[in-house]
């Protein structure tokens, strides 16, 4: 192919891009190119959605200059290709779509390659085929030939995460047999989003990434629209909520059951008991073993899940709490049922199936024929999860449907004409048989994009938005919304022929037919769409989520159940996307969540929620970056939802926040500097009447800054006492310096001049009074000043001095910020550091605050009582509290005492307490559990 390599070099050279690059685009250019240079050719670039990763790809491919071949994972796709290819300037050769690589540039699908032959499966003798290249069909093995014979050929990968999941062993063998080919994959998807087994394959099949931007710092940059991300919580619908009380009755008498002494030999929490909290027997029976205690940080490690559900048991009260355990945030809720679940395996596993009595065996078919109303099947090997029809229920209420026409007819009212909503199904049509228990409980179609169709055509404030249903089979809308789209195809593609027909599982609908196919549909309802002939599209994410681009959408509701990274970001990005129509365009991504309150798997729905939002990125209401549920709501927590008697004023606060898109826009601070970096915080609550954190009200305009204290308080009075400021001294030379001068007089026979001296008892009484009152004054103001530091601060101020003076971390207090917001809530981060070190810092402050679990030290924190700031008083003892050294620093004495140097500097006197001592065990024996500030943490990750 040497004549028609040089007719690429030639294409190639005499094109340009259409528009002038990105800086992003022109950076990860750079890069490609320094790794070219040094010889690599592999590589791969990661953009988000709307970045313009098919441009740098072509341009990539147009500065190497040979003939390039682009594989994508859909027709969509590849059509964006070729188009994009045909802006180039001046008009180049067109794309070419055949595996024959005639053209410069060919444009194809993954599938081209990678079709097997069924028959290849086996070998002559019958064994497996080895080679995944030997079981093309033909077509793709001319193509494999093709690629080879084209010598230095540019092989341009689209959306390559999808080769980790399907095609991944047979582009390796590929790119064997092309060892002179620059290969680019591109993607949306970053490493740290991906499993561990396919960051690996990435890695060996291109090597490591050319990273662009983040999506936060895109928006900052201008180059994608700023956002939200919004949630309405619904539960089921009465007629669902009965049916699935109804099936969790069997569960819960089990638990109940379980709780009784009499249910087995030995009894399920007295199993756990010994399990959990002592730790000193594997299991039960004839060869039941005891040992010394595991200690519970190597039994977290080994058994995470089971160290898990046993400090979510403690919380509610079921289990003691296991020395040397503490309560984060994620234990802090009651058991859910795949917590009784792992602690039931382990049970009927290690003490049941061992002891082999008859009321073991008939305690463990109790609990068999109760486990499959949640979802669930006890076999030969431990419990096993599977799909419960619970579940099924819960991610297809009808009360998501519901709040799918609340969300519009709010944005309706908020956008008007602007308005531009797409609604993301998994599917047109639900093709599963409805199991037969489900029967009068869901629709039929519950969860399609067919049934979004007809209700909100049904609903006259939703009917106004002339909503259009666009899949891979079928385009439907109201009866005039499909007149005039017909009208509108036909008058951008005269040849096409297209008529209307009813569709029985389509009331209020009818649908549009022809000689065409989703490919020219899909492109004509866009424009359409984007025109405002319509302004909500109904479709399946498969269709309407990655490689379909619309500009204007503005606002995305999500019904889909996926939370692979790809899916989440591949979805949320059809909305970010800069739409030049309207520059100050804000997008709202809205997941509908249904839980079912009371039932042991109700919760399924808020952690596929929770997984969505994982990792994802989006401004909260403080304007603060934040992954996970805590962008759309700082309350929220990722292991539970909040009760449901919220729901409501929860919604109604997202529907206020939907309609204050300025306001969204003004959080992102577009324009202003970011780092582009991750870091682990601390956010902090105060509980009612705490005194710890400042009282509800105005924020200060920045984050608070490490500052050194005026006093810090002792076990009386502070530290420095009152006689080591300014006026103490003062007053002693001052009074002190008369009488020994009037001595001296006197000594001297000098009597006459200081006869005023020999009434020096009254005078002398008179300045020990004033001097008295001095320093009773300057220990007050010293005692409130100490009262008015910032105990919160000072506490994270300290600990990265101490950290910083252990060698542990680079920075100290200069790198603390505590940033309150108008709730009174803090949020703390160390900042200018990198991923791990903030986590250190964030899991040891956590540690400061949390109640006393079983550290190996205490330190103290005397407390200012009000009634210790009158003048003149003798101070009491102070009242003091004991907070745990954090583990990373409690494992060696000089660490400890780095602490409680910074300690003694910014936040009380005291010195640090073994608690093997026997004053330390009493200490931790009064206060365990106890904590020793009024707050509540929880740890996020931020970007900034």
């Amino acid at each position: 192919m040497s004549g028609a390599g040089d007719a690429a070099v030639e294409t190639f050279a005499g094109t340009r891009p259409p528009v002038a690059l990105r800086r992003h685009q022109q950076e990860a250019l750079d890069r490609l190119a320094e790794a070219f240079a040094r010889g690599q050719r592999r590589a791969w670039v990661v953009l988000p959605p709307g970045l313009g990763k098919t441009l740098t790809g072509l341009e990539a491919a147009r500065r190497l200059g040979r003939r390039t071949v682009v594989l994508g994972p859909n027709t969509a796709i590849q059509g964006q290709w070729v188009a994009e290819w045909g802006r180039f300037r001046p008009s180049p050769e067109p794309a070419g779509t055949e595996r024959d690589l005639a053209a410069p540039l060919t444009v194809l699908t993954y599938q081209a390659l990678a079709s097997f032959d069924p028959e290849a499966e086996i070998d002559e003798e019958g064994a497996t085929a080895g080679s995944h290249l030997h079981r093309l069909r033909p077509q793709g093995q001319a193509l494999v030939a093709a690629l080879r014979g084209a010598g230095e050929v540019t092989l341009l990968l689209d959306e390559c995460h999808h080769l980790l999941d399907t095609w991944g062993e047979l582009l390796a063998e590929l790119l064997r047999k092309l060892p002179r080919a620059h290969v680019v994959g591109l993607t949306a998807t970053p490493p740290e989003r991906m499993t561990a087994a396919q960051a690996a394959l990435v890695g060996e099949l291109f090597g490591p990434a050319v990273r662009g931007p983040s999506i936060p710092a895109a928006v900052r940059e201008g180059q994608l629209a700023p956002y939200a991300e919004l949630a309405w919580l619904t539960t089921p619908t009465g007629q669902e909520a009965d049916w699935l009380s109804e099936e969790a009755e069997r569960f819960t008498r089990l638990t109940a059951r379980l709780l009784e002494p009499s249910f087995a030999p030995v009894p399920f929490l007295h199993w756990l008991d010994e399990r959990l909290v002592r730790r000193s027997r594997t299991h039960t029976g004839p060869s039941a073993q005891e040992g010394p205690a595991v200690p519970w940080h190597r039994f977290a490690a080994d058994h995470p899940e089971l160290a898990d559900a046993a400090l979510r048991f403690h919380h509610h009260g079921l289990l003691a709490l296991p020395e040397g355990a503490r309560l984060r945030e994620a234990h802090r809720h009651p058991p859910g049922a795949a917590d009784w679940v792992r602690l039931l395996d382990d049970w009927v596993r290690g003490c049941l199936r061992r002891g082999g009595t008859a009321e073991d065996l008939r305690a463990e078919e109790e609990i068999r024929s109760a486990l499959p109303s949640i979802g669930y099947q006890l076999t030969k090997r431990g419990v096993r999860a599977g799909r419960s029809p619970v579940d099924r229920v819960v991610a297809r209420s009808a009360a998501k449907t519901a709040a799918v026409r609340e969300i519009l007819a709010a944005e309706l009212t908020s956008l008007g004409c602007r308005l531009r909503a797409v609604v993301v199904c998994d599917h047109e049509r639900a093709r599963a048989i409805l199991p037969s228990g489900l029967a009068g409980v869901l629709d039929a179609q519950a969860g399609s994009a067919r049934l979004v169709l007809t209700e909100l055509i049904a609903d006259p404030r939703t009917a106004a938005l002339c909503p259009l249903l666009v899949t891979g089979s079928t385009v439907a809308a109201d009866p005039v919304t499909a007149d005039r789209f017909v009208e509108f195809c036909t008058s951008a593609r005269p040849p096409l022929r297209l008529e209307t027909g009813t569709d029985e599982e389509l009331p209020g609908a009818v649908v549009i037919g022809g000689a065409w196919t989703s490919r020219r549909w899909v492109a004509l309802a866009t424009r359409f769409f984007e025109q405002g002939g319509s302004r909500a599209l109904i479709g399946t994410r498969g269709l309407l989520g990655e490689g379909w681009n619309a500009e204007g959408v503005n606002t995305l509701v999500d019904l889909t159940e996926a939370t692979t990274p790809t899916a989440v970001v591949q979805t949320r990005g059809r909305a970010l996307r800069f739409d030049p129509a309207w520059p100050a365009k804000t997008a709202a991504t809205w997941s509908v969540v249904c839980v079912a309150p009371g039932h042991p798997r109700g919760t399924t729905d808020w952690d596929r929620f929770v997984r969505k939002h994982e990792g994802y990125l989006g401004v909260t209401d403080s304007g603060a970056v934040m992954s996970g549920v805590a962008h759309v709501h700082p309350d929220l927590s990722p292991y539970a939802p909040p009760p449901h008697q919220e729901f409501d004023a929860r919604n109604a606060a997202m529907l206020r926040r939907s309609e204050r898109r300025d306001r969204v826009r003004e959080l992102w601070r577009i324009g202003s500097p970011y780092e582009d970096r991750l870091g682990h915080s601390v956010r902090i609550t105060p509980g009612p009447g705490s005194r710890s954190v400042p009282a509800p009200g105005p924020p200060p305009p920045g984050p608070l800054r490490a500052r050194p204290p005026v006093a810090v308080p002792a076990a009386r009075g502070t530290v420095p006492e009152e006689g080591e400021i300014a006026t103490g001294p003062a007053l002693a030379s001052g009074v002190g310096g008369a009488v020994l001068a009037a001595g001296a007089a006197l000594l001297a026979g000098l009597a006459p001049p200081l006869l005023p001296l020999l009434v020096a008892p009254a005078g002398w009484a008179a300045h020990r009074a004033a001097h008295s009152h001095r320093r009773a004054r300057a220990r007050a103001e010293l005692l409130r000043a100490a009262a008015r530091e910032p105990v919160v601060s000072a506490l994270a101020w300290a600990l990265a001095d101490g950290l910083r003076d252990a060698g542990l971390l680079p920075v100290g207090a200069e790198a603390v910020t505590a940033q309150p917001d108008e709730n009174g809530t803090y949020q703390v981060q160390l900042v200018g550091v990198g991923l791990e070190e903030s986590e250190l810092f964030a899991t040891a402050f956590d540690e400061v605050l949390a109640p006393l679990t079983a550290p190996r030290y205490l330190l103290p924190r005397y407390l200012v009582d009000r009634h210790d700031l009158a003048a003149g008083r003798r101070l009491p003892p102070h009242a003091v509290v004991h907070h745990a050294v954090p583990a990373v620093l409690g494992r060696r004495r000089q660490s400890v005492d780095a602490l409680a140097r910074a300690w003694r500097r910014r936040v009380s006197a005291g010195d640090p307490i073994y608690t093997q001592s026997p004053e330390g065990a009493g200490l931790l024996a009064a206060q365990r559990g106890r904590s020793p500030l009024d707050v509540t943490t929880a740890l996020r990750v931020n970007w900034s």
